[in-house]
C-alpha cells in the first residue's frame, strides 16, 4: 500500500495540492507510526474500545460546567474513569462501589490499590 501511494505521488496520478494528495502525503509522512500495530498483536488498530469508554464524558461536558467547582470536576471524573474500569472488566459498578465502600475503612494505606475495579474480582472471590 505505501508504494501505491508513494507511485500515485511520483507519477502525478493524483496532484500533491489537492485534498486527496495532501491526505496521502499526511498518511506517507507518519507511515511508521501507523504501522506500529503490526509489530505487537496485543496492540489494536483502532482505539474504539477507549472511545466508546469516554463517550458519557463527552456527552456530559455541558453538564460538567455546573460540578460547583474545578475539583468536584475532577472527583467526577474519577469516577468516570472507575465506572469506566467496571465496565471494562465486566463488573457491576453499582455492586463494586458497595463493596468499595465497605472496605476502605479497614484496608491498610499500602492495600488500597487491592480495592480499584480491576482486583475487585479476585479480592471478592477470597472472602
Amino acid at each position: 500500500m505505501q508504494s501505491t501511494l508513494t507511485e500515485m505521488l511520483l507519477t502525478k496520478k493524483v496532484l500533491p495540492k489537492s485534498p486527496f494528495g495532501k491526505a496521502i502525503a499526511y498518511t506517507l509522512t507518519r507511515w511508521q507510526k501507523l504501522c506500529v500495530y503490526t509489530t505487537d498483536g496485543i496492540l489494536q488498530i483502532d482505539n474504539n474500545l477507549i472511545e466508546n469508554a469516554i463517550r458519557p464524558v463527552a456527552l456530559g461536558r455541558k453538564n460538567y460546567l455546573f460540578a460547583g467547582s474545578h475539583e468536584r470536576a475532577q472527583d467526577a471524573a474519577m469516577l468516570y474513569s472507575l465506572f469506566a474500569t467496571c465496565r471494562l472488566h465486566n463488573i457491576n459498578p453499582e455492586h463494586w462501589l458497595t463493596y468499595l465502600l465497605e472496605k476502605i475503612n479497614s484496608t491498610k494505606k499500602e492495600n488500597l490499590h487491592l480495592l480499584l475495579p480491576q482486583n475487585y474480582v479476585a479480592n471478592f472471590k477470597q472472602q
